[in-house]
């Protein structure tokens, strides 16, 4: 691992995008965003976001 710190950060957004994805199908009731469409399609793209993220701390960047 190159950039735990990257590869941490893409986890916590993904993990949050299937938070999301989870209240906007209604899965988890209790919020605002319970029920939503918005967030039932947002939180698929976030998720994919936090993996590109971690992915790319994974692999690191080599500078020459």
């Amino acid at each position: 691992m190159k950039k735990p710190a990257l590869v941490l950060f893409g986890v916590v957004v993904a993990l949050l995008g299937l938070l999301f994805t989870l209240q906007g199908a209604g899965v988890i009731h209790g919020s605002v965003m319970s029920d939503t469409t918005f967030w039932t399609v947002a939180g698929p793209i976030i998720i994919v976001v936090g993996l590109i993220l971690a992915s790319a701390g994974v692999r690191g960047r080599s500078r020459r």
